[in-house]
């Protein structure tokens, strides 16, 4: 047990060499740590002021040794771990971790003026509030937010999961850790299906309960909304299925047309024209035609005889209608044209009979046989 000895605190508190200041910090310091030592109210509040008055002028490990010591203490001052936390890392790690006392107005301080050790250690704190997650997402730094979205016990608002889940469409380092968040609801995990990758999407459909006809229906109306023209009179679906049989019959339905259909929006008709072609079913012919990857509708044009210009046509209007930047458009065409390229007639015949036996086209496509 401690013993306190007033005349010689007070002596180590005269004294000016930095030398005595760290005697000072390290033994008032261990006053709270030492469990045979009971410390009055009065006494405690002495021992804090000290600290608060000697700790800045202590050595660098003086005060990364108080800082461990104090950071689980529940009446520790604020002000106190206030400057701990805006020390060197080090020192304010364990505090920015740990301590319950600092109130939020504190950490978003720390996050907004330190470094970006500083905000990984404040990403990393259990029961985080919202205030306080809002602040490290307005870092824009990559590496806080991941961080932030692995902390399952940090709070964020549905205004700024929403923010994240928009971000993760160019940040792929969100994906992951944003479908592991408990707080993830169902409507904001649909909205995430249309970029992320296969993996992920199965990963959506584990944990989600969403069936895949229900990722299908939302497909269907994601590239409805995405590529229609507004304004546009929209034709009911058994008019435009009657009147795709009819063109394809006749012979009207030509590449050129198909484009023009696309080009004028009218989703709708070029959907049925494409299942009329294809015979494949409605939901997997959106599915095919809109998905960011673009392997799918490269198959359905090798097997209907679409010609490389056309398809390359086509792909191009399909994601220029989505607002896509057109640096990414032109590395997409040509990745995409690469597999039509090695894409032979009779592996494409293969696959879309696959399909119309199992809408499983992912799977399908990975088992495709390319031409050497």
């Amino acid at each position: 047990m401690i013993a306190i000895d007033s005349n010689y605190l007070m002596d180590l508190a005269r004294a000016k060499s930095h030398e005595h200041r760290n005697v000072l910090a390290q033994t008032v310091s261990d006053l709270f740590t030492d469990g045979g030592t009971t410390l009055s109210d009065r006494e405690r509040a002495l021992m804090f002021d000290i600290l608060h008055r000697v700790v800045r002028d202590a050595e660098f490990s003086v005060r990364r040794g108080i800082s461990r010591k104090l950071a689980a203490q529940p009446d520790a001052p604020r002000d106190l771990m206030r400057d701990l936390a805006n020390d060197e890392i080090e020192v304010a790690y364990p505090i920015l971790v740990r301590c319950k006392v600092l109130q939020d107005i504190d950490l978003i301080e720390v996050v907004r003026n330190r470094t970006l050790e500083h905000q990984l250690a404040v990403a990393v704190r259990s029961d985080l509030s919202s205030r306080v997650s809002e602040a490290l997402v307005e870092t824009g730094d990559q590496r806080v937010i991941r961080e932030l979205l692995k902390n399952q016990d940090a709070c964020l608002s549905r205004a700024t999961l929403a923010y994240l889940v928009e971000e993760s469409k160019r940040m792929d380092s969100f994906q992951e850790p944003i479908l592991h968040r408990r707080d993830l609801e169902p409507d904001l995990a649909k909205r995430m299906f249309l970029w992320v990758s296969a993996a992920l999407r199965q990963h959506i459909l584990t944990h989600f309960e969403l069936d895949p006809e229900t990722i299908d229906d939302l497909l269907e109306e994601a590239a409805q909304l995405d590529l229609a023209t507004p304004g546009e009179p929209q034709v009911a679906a058994d008019s435009c299925a009657d009147l795709a049989t009819t063109l394809v019959e006749s012979g009207m339905a030509t590449p050129e047309f198909l484009l023009q259909t696309l080009r004028d929006g009218e989703v709708p008709l070029f959907r049925a024209l494409f299942g009329r072609l294809t015979q494949l079913r409605p939901r997997l012919v959106s599915r095919i035609l809109f998905d960011p990857g673009g392997e799918g509708l490269a198959i359905a044009c090798k097997f209907i005889g679409l010609d490389k210009p056309s398809f390359a046509s086509l792909f191009t209007i399909s994601r220029n209608a989505r607002a896509k930047q057109a640096a990414a458009n032109k590395q997409d065409l040509r990745k995409v044209l690469n597999f039509y390229d090695r894409t032979t007639a009779s592996a494409a015949t293969k696959v879309v009979r696959h399909w119309r036996r199992d809408e499983n086209y992912l799977s399908a496509i990975a088992d495709i046989e390319l031409s050497p």
